[in-house]
Protein backbone atom coordinates (compact mmCIF):
# COMPACT_ATOMS: atom_id res chain seq x y z
CA UNK A 1 0.00 0.00 0.00
CA UNK A 2 1.43 3.36 -1.02
CA UNK A 3 1.06 6.48 1.12
CA UNK A 4 2.17 8.98 -1.54
CA UNK A 5 1.61 9.89 -5.16
CA UNK A 6 5.12 8.98 -6.32
CA UNK A 7 5.53 6.68 -9.32
CA UNK A 8 6.19 3.02 -8.54
CA UNK A 9 9.84 2.01 -8.45
CA UNK A 10 11.15 -0.18 -11.32
CA UNK A 11 11.14 -3.87 -10.74
CA UNK A 12 14.92 -4.03 -10.82
CA UNK A 13 15.10 -1.98 -7.57
CA UNK A 14 17.20 0.74 -9.17
CA UNK A 15 15.58 4.10 -9.77
CA UNK A 16 14.88 5.01 -13.32
CA UNK A 17 16.56 8.13 -14.72
CA UNK A 18 13.38 10.16 -14.46
CA UNK A 19 12.83 8.98 -10.93
CA UNK A 20 16.31 9.87 -9.82
CA UNK A 21 15.42 13.56 -10.13
CA UNK A 22 12.28 13.08 -8.03
CA UNK A 23 14.24 11.13 -5.40
CA UNK A 24 16.92 13.77 -5.29
CA UNK A 25 14.32 16.56 -4.82
CA UNK A 26 12.53 14.60 -2.07
CA UNK A 27 15.81 13.91 -0.27
CA UNK A 28 16.75 17.55 -0.41
CA UNK A 29 13.32 18.53 0.93
CA UNK A 30 13.57 16.06 3.80
CA UNK A 31 17.03 17.29 4.71
CA UNK A 32 15.81 20.90 4.60
CA UNK A 33 12.84 20.15 6.83
CA UNK A 34 15.03 18.26 9.27
CA UNK A 35 17.37 21.23 9.44
CA UNK A 36 14.52 23.66 10.08
CA UNK A 37 12.80 21.56 12.72
CA UNK A 38 15.16 22.40 15.63
CA UNK A 39 14.95 26.11 14.86
CA UNK A 40 11.15 26.00 14.73
CA UNK A 41 11.05 24.06 17.97
CA UNK A 42 13.35 26.56 19.66
CA UNK A 43 11.25 29.46 18.40
CA UNK A 44 8.07 27.84 19.72
CA UNK A 45 9.66 27.23 23.12
CA UNK A 46 10.82 30.86 23.31
CA UNK A 47 7.32 32.09 22.41
CA UNK A 48 5.80 29.91 25.10
CA UNK A 49 8.26 31.14 27.71
CA UNK A 50 7.63 34.79 26.88
CA UNK A 51 3.87 34.47 26.69
CA UNK A 52 3.62 32.30 29.79
CA UNK A 53 1.17 29.98 28.01
CA UNK A 54 1.16 26.43 29.21
CA UNK A 55 -0.44 23.26 27.92
CA UNK A 56 -4.06 23.83 27.03
CA UNK A 57 -3.79 27.62 27.22
CA UNK A 58 -4.88 29.56 24.19
CA UNK A 59 -3.66 33.07 24.91
CA UNK A 60 -0.83 34.98 26.53
CA UNK A 61 -0.86 35.70 30.25
CA UNK A 62 1.01 38.20 32.35
CA UNK A 63 4.36 36.95 33.52
CA UNK A 64 4.91 37.80 37.21
CA UNK A 65 7.84 40.17 37.70
CA UNK A 66 10.57 39.43 40.21
CA UNK A 67 10.07 41.13 43.55
CA UNK A 68 12.76 43.69 42.77
CA UNK A 69 10.78 44.80 39.69
CA UNK A 70 7.27 44.59 41.05
CA UNK A 71 4.89 47.49 40.50
CA UNK A 72 5.44 50.44 42.80
CA UNK A 73 2.73 51.14 45.34
CA UNK A 74 1.20 54.53 46.17
CA UNK A 75 3.80 57.00 47.33
CA UNK A 76 6.74 54.94 46.07
CA UNK A 77 9.11 56.66 43.67
CA UNK A 78 9.82 55.42 40.18
CA UNK A 79 13.22 53.89 39.49
CA UNK A 80 15.71 56.32 38.04
CA UNK A 81 16.82 55.71 34.43
CA UNK A 82 19.87 53.49 34.32
CA UNK A 83 19.58 52.50 37.96
CA UNK A 84 19.53 48.95 39.29
CA UNK A 85 17.30 47.49 42.01
CA UNK A 86 20.37 47.11 44.21
CA UNK A 87 21.35 50.74 43.75
CA UNK A 88 17.80 51.90 44.38
CA UNK A 89 17.58 49.82 47.56
CA UNK A 90 20.76 51.39 48.88
CA UNK A 91 19.54 54.97 48.30
CA UNK A 92 19.22 56.59 51.76
CA UNK A 93 15.83 57.91 52.90
CA UNK A 94 15.27 61.64 52.93
CA UNK A 95 16.91 63.21 55.98
CA UNK A 96 14.66 64.89 58.57
CA UNK A 97 14.28 68.63 58.19
CA UNK A 98 17.04 70.62 59.83
CA UNK A 99 16.39 74.01 61.31
CA UNK A 100 16.69 76.12 64.42
CA UNK A 101 14.90 73.46 66.52
CA UNK A 102 17.02 70.51 65.42
CA UNK A 103 17.68 68.33 68.46
CA UNK A 104 14.75 69.81 70.40
CA UNK A 105 11.61 67.95 71.50
CA UNK A 106 8.22 69.62 71.69
CA UNK A 107 5.15 67.94 73.18
CA UNK A 108 1.71 69.12 72.10
CA UNK A 109 -1.33 68.00 74.08
CA UNK A 110 -4.62 68.28 72.12
CA UNK A 111 -7.16 68.92 74.87
CA UNK A 112 -9.93 66.34 75.42
CA UNK A 113 -11.05 63.65 72.94
CA UNK A 114 -14.10 63.56 70.66
CA UNK A 115 -14.98 60.17 72.16
CA UNK A 116 -15.21 61.50 75.72
CA UNK A 117 -18.91 62.27 75.25
CA UNK A 118 -19.58 58.55 74.82
CA UNK A 119 -17.33 57.53 77.73
CA UNK A 120 -18.42 59.75 80.59
CA UNK A 121 -18.11 56.97 83.17
CA UNK A 122 -14.47 56.37 82.25
CA UNK A 123 -13.46 60.02 82.22
CA UNK A 124 -15.28 60.70 85.49
CA UNK A 125 -12.97 58.39 87.44
CA UNK A 126 -10.91 60.28 90.01
CA UNK A 127 -7.13 60.65 89.66
CA UNK A 128 -4.52 62.13 91.98
CA UNK A 129 -2.97 65.41 90.78
CA UNK A 130 -0.82 65.92 93.84
CA UNK A 131 -2.77 68.66 95.55
CA UNK A 132 -6.18 67.01 95.19
CA UNK A 133 -8.18 64.41 93.30
CA UNK A 134 -10.27 65.28 90.25
CA UNK A 135 -11.77 63.83 87.08
CA UNK A 136 -9.54 61.86 84.72
CA UNK A 137 -10.66 64.16 81.89
CA UNK A 138 -13.73 66.13 80.75
CA UNK A 139 -15.75 66.25 77.56
CA UNK A 140 -14.63 69.75 76.70
CA UNK A 141 -17.06 72.30 75.30
CA UNK A 142 -18.67 72.95 71.90
CA UNK A 143 -19.82 75.89 69.84
CA UNK A 144 -23.56 76.53 69.72
CA UNK A 145 -23.59 74.74 66.36
CA UNK A 146 -21.97 71.62 67.86
CA UNK A 147 -18.33 71.97 66.77
CA UNK A 148 -16.37 70.15 69.48
CA UNK A 149 -13.48 71.64 71.38
CA UNK A 150 -11.70 68.30 70.89
CA UNK A 151 -12.01 68.68 67.11
CA UNK A 152 -10.57 72.16 67.31
CA UNK A 153 -7.66 71.22 69.57
CA UNK A 154 -6.61 68.26 67.42
CA UNK A 155 -6.74 70.28 64.22
CA UNK A 156 -4.61 73.10 65.63
CA UNK A 157 -2.19 70.63 67.24
CA UNK A 158 -1.59 68.77 63.98
CA UNK A 159 -1.04 72.04 62.13
CA UNK A 160 1.43 73.22 64.77
CA UNK A 161 3.27 69.91 64.62
CA UNK A 162 3.86 70.30 60.89
CA UNK A 163 5.21 73.83 61.34
CA UNK A 164 7.55 72.77 64.16
CA UNK A 165 8.81 69.70 62.31
CA UNK A 166 9.74 71.95 59.41
CA UNK A 167 11.89 73.84 61.92
CA UNK A 168 13.69 70.60 62.79
CA UNK A 169 11.91 69.75 66.04
CA UNK A 170 10.85 66.31 67.13
CA UNK A 171 7.14 66.69 67.95
CA UNK A 172 5.16 64.32 70.17
CA UNK A 173 1.36 64.45 70.45
CA UNK A 174 -0.19 63.02 73.61
CA UNK A 175 -2.79 61.29 71.43
CA UNK A 176 -3.84 61.05 67.78
CA UNK A 177 -7.22 61.17 66.07
CA UNK A 178 -9.01 57.84 66.46
CA UNK A 179 -6.10 56.21 68.28
CA UNK A 180 -8.13 55.68 71.43
CA UNK A 181 -11.86 55.88 72.22
CA UNK A 182 -11.45 58.38 75.10
CA UNK A 183 -8.85 60.21 77.17
CA UNK A 184 -6.01 59.99 77.96
CA UNK A 185 -6.38 61.00 81.59
CA UNK A 186 -4.71 64.21 82.68
CA UNK A 187 -2.16 62.20 84.66
CA UNK A 188 -1.13 60.28 81.55
CA UNK A 189 -0.92 63.44 79.49
CA UNK A 190 1.57 64.86 82.00
CA UNK A 191 3.54 61.63 82.04
CA UNK A 192 3.87 61.59 78.25
CA UNK A 193 5.43 65.05 78.29
CA UNK A 194 7.78 64.11 81.13
CA UNK A 195 8.93 60.85 79.55
CA UNK A 196 9.49 62.54 76.18
CA UNK A 197 11.77 65.03 77.95
CA UNK A 198 9.93 67.84 76.20
CA UNK A 199 11.86 71.08 75.98
CA UNK A 200 8.46 72.76 75.75
CA UNK A 201 5.00 71.33 76.37
CA UNK A 202 1.77 73.04 75.30
CA UNK A 203 -1.78 71.90 75.98
CA UNK A 204 -4.21 73.30 73.40
CA UNK A 205 -7.77 74.25 74.46
CA UNK A 206 -10.70 76.58 73.81
CA UNK A 207 -12.88 78.00 76.58
CA UNK A 208 -16.63 77.60 77.09
CA UNK A 209 -17.91 80.60 79.09
CA UNK A 210 -20.78 83.05 78.61
CA UNK A 211 -21.32 84.95 75.39
CA UNK A 212 -19.57 88.29 75.32
CA UNK A 213 -16.47 86.88 76.98
CA UNK A 214 -13.83 86.93 74.28
CA UNK A 215 -10.12 86.49 73.64
CA UNK A 216 -7.29 84.08 74.40
CA UNK A 217 -5.41 83.42 77.59
CA UNK A 218 -2.41 81.36 78.66
CA UNK A 219 -2.55 79.31 81.88
CA UNK A 220 0.71 79.07 83.81
CA UNK A 221 1.58 76.63 86.62
CA UNK A 222 1.50 77.90 90.20
CA UNK A 223 4.16 76.84 92.67
CA UNK A 224 2.74 73.69 94.21
CA UNK A 225 4.19 70.79 96.16
CA UNK A 226 2.25 67.77 97.30
CA UNK A 227 2.27 64.08 96.48
CA UNK A 228 3.63 63.67 92.96
CA UNK A 229 3.32 67.39 92.26
CA UNK A 230 6.32 69.71 92.55
CA UNK A 231 6.42 72.60 90.10
CA UNK A 232 9.21 74.65 91.69
CA UNK A 233 11.65 74.03 88.84
CA UNK A 234 9.24 74.73 86.00
CA UNK A 235 7.40 77.84 87.17
CA UNK A 236 10.01 80.27 85.78
CA UNK A 237 10.60 78.65 82.37
CA UNK A 238 6.87 77.97 81.96
CA UNK A 239 6.13 81.67 82.39
CA UNK A 240 8.76 82.52 79.79
CA UNK A 241 7.17 80.00 77.40
CA UNK A 242 3.71 81.43 78.06
CA UNK A 243 4.77 85.00 77.45
CA UNK A 244 6.38 84.07 74.12
CA UNK A 245 3.27 82.22 72.97
CA UNK A 246 0.95 85.03 74.09
CA UNK A 247 2.86 87.67 72.14
CA UNK A 248 3.13 85.61 68.97
CA UNK A 249 -0.43 84.34 69.14
CA UNK A 250 -1.81 87.88 69.42
CA UNK A 251 0.35 89.14 66.56
CA UNK A 252 -0.46 86.24 64.21
CA UNK A 253 -4.20 85.85 64.86
CA UNK A 254 -5.08 89.44 65.67
CA UNK A 255 -6.84 88.25 68.83
CA UNK A 256 -6.87 90.26 72.02
CA UNK A 257 -6.15 88.94 75.52
CA UNK A 258 -9.24 87.64 77.33
CA UNK A 259 -11.58 90.35 78.56
CA UNK A 260 -12.94 88.24 81.42
CA UNK A 261 -9.84 87.20 83.38
CA UNK A 262 -6.12 87.88 83.61
CA UNK A 263 -6.48 91.64 83.91
CA UNK A 264 -5.89 92.12 80.18
CA UNK A 265 -2.48 90.41 80.27
CA UNK A 266 -3.63 87.14 78.69
CA UNK A 267 -1.80 85.28 81.47
CA UNK A 268 -3.45 83.35 84.32
CA UNK A 269 -1.84 81.24 87.09
CA UNK A 270 -3.64 78.13 88.38
CA UNK A 271 -2.85 75.35 90.85
CA UNK A 272 -5.77 73.01 90.10
CA UNK A 273 -4.76 71.54 86.73
CA UNK A 274 -3.20 68.10 86.86
CA UNK A 275 -1.49 68.57 83.51
CA UNK A 276 0.51 71.44 85.02
CA UNK A 277 0.90 70.19 88.60
CA UNK A 278 2.39 66.87 87.51
CA UNK A 279 4.64 68.23 84.80
CA UNK A 280 8.40 68.25 85.25
CA UNK A 281 8.92 70.08 81.94
CA UNK A 282 8.15 73.73 81.03
CA UNK A 283 4.45 73.63 80.25
CA UNK A 284 1.47 75.93 79.63
CA UNK A 285 -2.16 75.68 78.56
CA UNK A 286 -3.56 77.99 75.89
CA UNK A 287 -7.28 78.78 75.67
CA UNK A 288 -7.47 80.05 72.11
CA UNK A 289 -10.88 81.70 72.42
CA UNK A 290 -14.42 81.26 73.73
CA UNK A 291 -16.47 78.70 71.79
CA UNK A 292 -19.71 80.06 73.30
CA UNK A 293 -19.26 83.53 71.90
CA UNK A 294 -20.48 83.92 68.32
CA UNK A 295 -17.60 86.15 67.21
CA UNK A 296 -14.92 83.94 68.73
CA UNK A 297 -16.70 80.82 67.44
CA UNK A 298 -16.60 82.20 63.90
CA UNK A 299 -12.83 82.34 64.19
CA UNK A 300 -12.40 78.98 65.89
CA UNK A 301 -14.42 77.22 63.18
CA UNK A 302 -12.42 78.82 60.35
CA UNK A 303 -9.60 76.64 58.91
CA UNK A 304 -7.73 79.76 57.88
CA UNK A 305 -7.87 81.17 61.40
CA UNK A 306 -6.85 77.81 62.91
CA UNK A 307 -3.77 77.87 60.70
CA UNK A 308 -2.93 81.29 62.12
CA UNK A 309 -3.48 79.97 65.64
CA UNK A 310 -1.13 77.07 64.98
CA UNK A 311 1.46 79.44 63.55
CA UNK A 312 1.23 81.74 66.56
CA UNK A 313 1.69 78.85 68.99
CA UNK A 314 4.60 77.44 66.98
CA UNK A 315 6.28 80.83 66.69
CA UNK A 316 6.05 81.28 70.44
CA UNK A 317 7.67 77.88 71.03
CA UNK A 318 10.43 78.68 68.54
CA UNK A 319 11.08 81.98 70.30
CA UNK A 320 11.18 80.30 73.71
CA UNK A 321 13.66 77.67 72.52
CA UNK A 322 15.93 80.29 70.99
CA UNK A 323 15.21 79.39 67.39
Amino acid sequence: MRYDDSPPPPESGSPAPADRHWFTRRSTLVVGIAALAPACLAGWMLTQALSGAGPGETGPRTVPLPASHSALGPGQRDAKPGSTPEAEASTPAAAPAKGPLTGRTVVIDPGHNTGNFQHTEEIDQQVDIGTQRKECDTTGTTTNSGYMEAEFTMDVSVRARKILEEQGAKVVLTHETGARPWGPCITERARIGNEAQGDAVVSVHADGVSSGSRGYHIILPATVKGGAADTAKIVGPSRALGEKIAANFARTTGSAPANYLGGGTGLVVRDDLGGLNLSTRPKVFIECGNMRDAKDAAQLTSPEWRQKAAQGIADGIVGFLGG
